[in-house]
């Protein structure tokens, strides 16, 4: 994080860009620890190269109720703006290869 200077406690002063990541952090806690993670997870893989466009679009996106976007997230349904179903599909796509359930596995039995 960023800082553009200090304020007389001590606390460092952040910068907008900084803010807004913060902000955005604390609004991906949600109801439920699933939900909590895939979306935390999402903002961590892009918070080192923030799109403005992308970060709009995921403010808007948690503006949305946790049911709503538990139903897009698992699949259930697809959310009704491009920039959504582009972030959806990210997470998706990260739990997966984060060790999210991939669906079922092939039977190991003899």
């Amino acid at each position: 994080m960023s800082t553009t200077g200090s304020v007389d406690d001590g606390e460092p002063v952040l910068s907008p860009a900084d803010r807004r990541l913060k902000r955005l952090a604390w609004r991906c806690r949600r109801g439920t620890r699933e939900l909590d993670d895939l979306l935390k997870g999402w903002l961590e893989t892009h918070r080192a190269s923030p799109d403005e466009a992308q970060l709009a679009a995921f403010d808007a996106l948690l503006d949305q109720q946790d049911p709503q976007l538990w139903d897009w997230l698992i699949g259930h349904a697809d959310p009704p703006r491009d920039d959504w179903r582009a972030i959806v599909a990210d997470i998706r796509h990260n739990a997966v290869f984060r060790g999210g359930d991939a669906g079922p596995t092939p039977s190991t039995a003899p």
